[in-house]
This record gives structure tokens, C-alpha cells and sequence, in this order.
């Protein structure tokens, strides 16, 4: 295993290269930074680093690089999540005050993300089936009509009108509103259509055509799962920081980002609600992304997570300010949907 000196000389390597984009030599790393030792003594620390797969040589230049091995045991063991300044904290809470539904904190959360990052960020909206129903509400219109409306845990606000048969009486309206919000309010979504579609034969046959109006329309409303296949994503020109290497780093990777599919799988991996996951390079399971990395984290509450949000970027990402980004406005979000 390294001694504690080498892991300062992998740590100050990984800094000065994501922050310059050059490779770092031995002379430059005793100049920023304080090692304590001679260069000649970084560079067989380096030599040992290099042996052990961690850094790498690029070229003929005698500076050095991080390996994907190198990040990972950056992230691992030297990386110490970076607080958020208090500016950033008030510009997260800002950026999504006021939102007025669940679309618009995804979007609001994906722009958020990429800004603070400089990288392409992914929001996934809140999953329907991991929903509970927050509210039901009957509204009586006019000509034999009723407005529907639905809130759940995700913040997701539905409204819908219902053609009735005949006009209802309010007593058998208030009943129907009792009997609805019982049997679905605080349940899953799949439970509470399960729920309501037994009402039916609680009713008096000739009150049944509109118990069935209203339980069919909120059936429809508890089992429409779109949302379970949205992914918003926001900064993909944050990939030009791979430089000049377009057809080889960033072509592929926005090919891969147009597939949906693909970053529902990716964050999908994520599904420790009090951990971040981050995969570095090879271990994004996606050939395409290889030379990126991933941290992502579930939003919501920590029993009950609703979906994942995170960036994707070049593997020589800022990791400590990157993970803090991803992990504050993963909880602002989860309190904004909450509230």
C-alpha cells in the first residue's frame, strides 16, 4: 500500500491536472505545493505511482497524468466533499424558490446543476410508482361535470374533468370525496388505484354510473407513468472543456446522452439514498462514456428516494466541488418537492 507521502503526491497531482489540464512534473509539484521533500524525491514517488497504475505518462513530456485507478483512489480515500459557500447555498435556494410544479424544479434543478458544475447534468423526474397520493379533491361544475384534481409526494399536480351521467347531489358528491380520499390518500400510487376501483360496489346501484366516472378517470390519472421514462438535460456545450479532442471524447458521449434509455440505466445505478455514487471512466458500464465520470445521488426523502439526479463530465472533473454541487442541490430539490 502507498505511504501517506505518496498519496499526497497522487492527491497534489489530480488537483494541479484537473485544475491546469497539463501534465504535472516533479518541479511543479514541490513549487505548489508543500510536500516537504526534494524533487527528486517526488519524482521515484511518482515512479512508484506509475508502477502501481495510478498515474501515467502521455507523451514524451515528463510530466504525468491521473489514471482512472488514480482518480478512484482520489475519490476514495483523499477526496473530502467540499463545502458549499454560503453564496452558492442562497443561489441554490433562489434558483428554486418559486417553482410551481414538479416540471419546472427539474428543469429549474438541471440548469442549476450544469452551472454549478460546468458539466452536463441529468435529472430524472420523480418515479410516479414510488409516489403516494398527498390529496384528492372533488370539485363540482357545472352541467353534471366534476374537476378532478390529484397531488402526490412527487409534487405532481393533475387535474381532470369528469363527463358525469347526471348531475350529483352533494350528498352523495361529499360521500364519494370521503370514501376516495380513504382509500388512497398516503398510498402508492398502484395501491391507491386498487383501492378506489373496489368503491364501486360500496355505492347504491343507481349511484354507481358516477362512482365509476370519477374512479375510472382517477385510475387513469394513478397509473399514468410518462414520468418514469423522463430524463431533462441540461450544459451538453459544458463538453468542450474536453478540448480539442471532438471525435474521439465528445461525439460519442452526446450520441449517448441522446439515448434516454441509456441515462435512465446509468442513474439507475445510483440507489443509495444517503451515498453518492461515482463512477470514474471504465467503470461507467457504457463504452461510449468511458472517458467520463458520473455522481449521482437520489433526491427525496432518505426512506422513500423519488428519483436521481447528477452530472457527467471528463474524468479530469473537479470531484470535491463536483460531489457538494450534486449532493446540495439533490436535498434543496427533495425539500422543494416536499413543501
Amino acid at each position: 500500500m502507498l505511504d501517506e507521502r505518496k498519496l499526497a503526491v497522487l492527491r497534489a497531482i489530480v488537483e494541479d491536472y484537473v485544475a491546469t489540464q497539463e501534465p504535472v512534473g516533479s518541479r511543479a509539484l514541490v513549487d505548489r505545493h508543500s510536500l516537504g521533500v526534494s524533487p527528486a524525491t517526488v519524482r521515484n514517488d511518482m515512479a512508484i505511482l506509475e508502477e502501481h497504475g495510478f498515474i501515467a505518462q502521455p507523451h514524451t513530456s515528463a510530466g504525468r497524468i491521473p489514471t482512472d485507478k488514480g482518480y478512484r483512489l482520489f475519490v476514495d480515500r483523499l477526496a473530502s466533499v467540499r463545502r458549499l459557500s454560503t453564496p452558492e447555498r442562497r443561489a441554490i435556494e433562489s434558483f428554486l424558490d418559486g417553482a410551481v410544479d414538479v416540471d419546472d424544479v427539474v428543469q429549474r434543478s438541471v440548469r442549476l446543476l450544469s452551472q454549478l458544475t460546468h458539466q452536463v447534468a441529468l435529472v430524472q423526474y420523480p418515479t410516479l410508482t414510488r409516489s403516494t397520493v398527498r390529496h384528492v379533491e372533488l370539485v363540482p361544475m357545472e352541467r353534471g361535470r366534476i374537476l378532478v384534481v390529484l397531488i402526490t409526494s412527487s409534487g405532481r399536480v393533475d387535474q381532470r374533468i369528469v363527463e358525469l351521467p347526471e348531475e350529483p347531489t352533494d350528498l352523495l358528491l361529499a360521500e364519494l370525496r370521503g370514501k376516495v380520499i380513504g382509500a388512497a390518500v398516503g398510498q402508492r400510487l398502484p395501491d391507491a388505484s386498487a383501492g378506489v376501483a373496489d368503491l364501486i360496489t360500496t355505492f347504491r346501484p343507481e349511484e354507481q354510473p358516477i362512482a365509476t366516472a370519477v374512479v375510472a378517470t382517477l385510475t387513469r390519472a394513478f397509473s399514468d407513468e410518462r414520468a418514469d421514462e423522463r430524463v431533462a438535460v441540461g450544459g451538453a456545450a459544458n463538453l468542450a472543456r474536453f478540448g480539442a479532442d471532438f471525435d474521439t471524447s465528445i461525439k460519442p458521449v452526446l450520441e449517448a446522452l441522446e439515448e434516454h434509455v441509456v441515462l435512465l440505466k446509468l442513474l439507475g445505478e445510483a440507489t443509495s439514498p444517503s451515498m453518492l455514487t461515482v463512477r470514474i471512466g471504465a467503470e461507467v458500464p457504457y463504452e461510449e462514456l468511458s472517458a467520463t465520470s458520473l455522481v449521482a445521488t437520489p433526491y427525496g426523502s432518505s426512506a422513500e428516494p423519488l428519483a436521481t439526479l447528477g452530472v457527467v463530465g471528463p474524468t479530469r472533473m473537479d470531484y470535491p466541488g463536483t460531489m457538494a454541487a450534486v449532493r446540495a442541490v439533490a436535498r434543496y430539490v427533495g425539500q422543494t418537492l416536499s413543501d
